[in-house]
């Protein structure tokens, strides 16, 4: 540290001449951390500039370019530094006198890495000097080992402590060396990379039975609690006495695995990494580490680590389990098959841990969970039920995949209880409904005349539709036929369906429509309803006619019914917009019949089924002739009974 600062002055005088932009700072430098550090510092400009008002500098961590806005650790203009370095930087050097040494204070390890100063003469006269110092913030002292420490020889090992706290000195202890044999021990003082240095070194001779032994460099500032220990275990070279690796382990499909070997032997052992019988790395080394990316099943399996080195060999092994979700399985083609089949389905794939393979049909667990690589669901006898889509699941405890294929089972036809034929307003109405696969043709056969239906013709309407696995076939006759006892018509219908597996054909029987049925008897009671409505106004329409003429209700004899008729012709048009409007609300309760008792207009109207036709509901002219008290005819005196004939006109 001294002697730089007497080369100081000498390197000025160097550089100034040159006349360049240029920094001197040590590339590398320590400390432990919560010490302190000075990193020398010097800089030099070109003569020819002149500082405008003054010289300034800033310090940089990281990246030397401003625009990049790197942590500032000193600024020699103002104290805006960056927050871990506030009240941790001073400068030591005299700017003016082209001196930047820093000093920080309480470092700790993220204040490790390279410090970049950057000279500020005024005006556009900034420059940032590319060199660094790359700060080292240690947490233990090193300890320099020999690379072969061969039994009864002389061993010597070193232990390094920086000194580049001005504040603190350090002072070096070594431990655990109470059970070596006569140990010596000796200090020094160096400069290591520009960085002071304090070293201890021990000196002794191992022996075999110190392999594996531990020993221990401890570093502390006196009057602080600063201290810093670390640990070597002596190796010492004979022959190979054990060899360590990895404990067996399960890791994951597509991860990567690292094995590591460790050979305790002396002279270095050759080390190799074997998978069955081969070799995938060796060296020779205490310790060898394989390396394995992207790891696939194949790997899966025993590795053996060999050390020899030709005074002895030795190995130990370990088991890596790799790990990984279900393949796709894989399982049975698409099939056709005849009901009444045996089948055998088989699902396999490969997983670990093992997959557990579960039959699903449409959505739906059938056969058994099996815990294994391989399933066989067996399926006795299919039914046309057994039709549909077959998956097979396979899940473990890193994911699942599954495989699908169908089956179609193909049958005979078969009748559904749908089938039957119902009487409409146009005839009778036969339906045929099968099923089966492939989808069965219908068709309808009138035994009485000998005929097979499968087109429409005059007397009756055919028609067919298939939706999936099931026809549906309808016929209209026309005419209803020849009653029976019980009064409705005589059908005689068969319904014939076949496909490739099979031909039947079934009588259809004739089922009586309820909504119809019941809008017969509705019908018929609203129209003996209507009639007598109508009765009834026309009665009161003549009785409030009499009373307005002033005509006794009683004694009255109608010699000249001509002359009656021509009193009472004035009224004559409003007694027809009366029955116009009886007639109106008669053809009204007709039409709310029918939308209650049947949607597809097959039934009649009510106005039909109870013998009232449309057209005869017009208005009637009323004649009276002879119009007389029924007294004779009675036997009793009803003043208010007055009866006439009625003719439509």
């Amino acid at each position: 540290m001294w002697c730089f600062e007497l080369l100081l002055p000498l390197l000025l005088i160097i550089n100034d001449a040159r006349c360049q932009w240029n920094v001197w700072v040590p590339r590398d430098i320590s400390a432990m951390t919560n010490s302190c550090v000075v990193i020398p510092c010097t800089f030099m400009y070109p003569s020819a500039i002149r500082p405008y008002r003054g010289t300034h500098g800033i310090w940089y961590f990281g990246q030397p370019y401003p625009q990049l806005f790197p942590p500032v650790v000193f600024k020699s203009r103002t104290d805006v530094v960056h927050e871990s370095y506030k009240g941790r930087t001073k400068l030591l050097g005299d700017l003016h006198h082209r001196n930047c040494t820093l000093l920080i204070n309480n470092i700790g390890s993220e204040h490790s890495g390279k410090y970049y100063f950057r000279a500020d003469l005024g005006g556009a006269n900034m420059y940032t000097y590319p060199d660094f110092s790359e700060l080292k913030v240690l947490d233990q002292p090193n300890i320099d080992v020999p690379e072969e420490i061969v039994s009864d020889e002389s061993l010597e090992l070193t232990c390094y402590a920086p000194d580049n706290c001005p504040e603190m000195t350090p002072e070096i202890q070594w431990m655990y060396i109470d059970y070596l044999p006569d140990p010596e021990l000796s200090s020094d003082y160096l400069e290591e990379g520009n960085t002071a240095v304090l070293s201890s070194t021990l000196t002794f001779t191992p022996r075999p039975m110190h392999n594996g032994q531990l020993l221990g460099c401890r570093v502390y500032y006196p009057n602080t609690t600063l201290v810093y220990e670390r640990l070597i275990s002596l190796d010492i070279k004979y022959s190979p006495r054990s060899v360590w690796v990895n404990v067996s382990s399960e890791v994951m499909e597509g991860s990567s695995v690292m094995l590591h070997c460790e050979v305790d032997s002396n002279p270095p052992s050759r080390i190799s990494w074997m998978f069955g019988e081969q070799e995938l790395l060796w060296d020779t080394a205490s310790n060898v580490s394989l390396s394995l990316d992207d790891v696939t099943p194949a790997q899966e399996g025993i590795y053996t680590c060999f050390g020899d080195n030709g005074y002895g060999i030795m190995n130990t092994s370990l088991y890596l389990a790799v790990n990984y979700p279900p393949r796709e399985p894989v399982v049975n083609d698409s099939m056709t098959v005849l009901e009444g089949s045996t089948l055998a389905l088989h699902c396999s794939t490969q997983g670990s841990p093992a997959p557990t393979l579960t039959w699903l049909k449409d959505g739906e667990l059938v056969g058994t969970i099996t815990a294994d690589e391989l399933s066989v669901l067996e399926i006795v006898e299919i039914t046309p039920q057994g039709d549909g889509q077959y998956r097979c699941l396979a899940e473990n405890e890193h994911g699942r995949a599954s495989s699908s294929f169908n089956i179609t089972v193909e049958y005979a036809p078969v009748l559904l209880e749908e089938s039957k034929c119902t009487v409409v307003r146009e005839g009778v109405q036969c339906v045929c409904i099968a099923t089966g696969n492939p989808e069965p043709t219908i068709e309808f056969y009138l035994p009485d005349v000998n005929i097979t239906i499968n087109e429409t013709d005059g007397r009756y309407n055919f028609y067919t539709h298939t939706d999936g696995h099931t026809s549906t076939g309808m016929i209209k006759l026309r005419e209803k036929g020849e009653r029976v006892d019980n009064g409705g018509p005589a059908v005689n219908v068969h319904c014939s369906f076949y496909n490739t597996y099979g031909r039947e054909s079934v009588l259809l029987e004739l089922q009586q429509e309820k909504k119809y049925m019941m809008a017969v008897i509705v019908g018929t009671i609203g129209g003996v309803a209507v009639i007598a409505f109508i009765i009834a106004a026309v009665r009161y329409v003549g009785h409030n006619n009499k009373k307005e003429n002033g005509t006794p209700r009683q004694d009255v004899v109608l010699e000249n019914p001509a002359l009656y008729y021509s009193a009472v012709k004035k009224d004559k048009q409003n007694l027809r917009k009366k029955v116009l409007k009886t007639e109106l609300l008669g053809s009204k309760f007709n039409s709310i019949l029918e939308e209650t008792t049947g949607e597809d207009g097959d039934y009649q109207s009510v106005g039909s089924l109870a013998g009232l036709e449309r057209q005869e509901l017009n208005y009637a002219a009323l004649e009276f002739i002879g119009a007389r008290p029924r007294e004779a005819a009675s036997g009793r005196g009803d003043d208010d009974s007055n009866y006439m004939e009625i003719k439509a006109k």
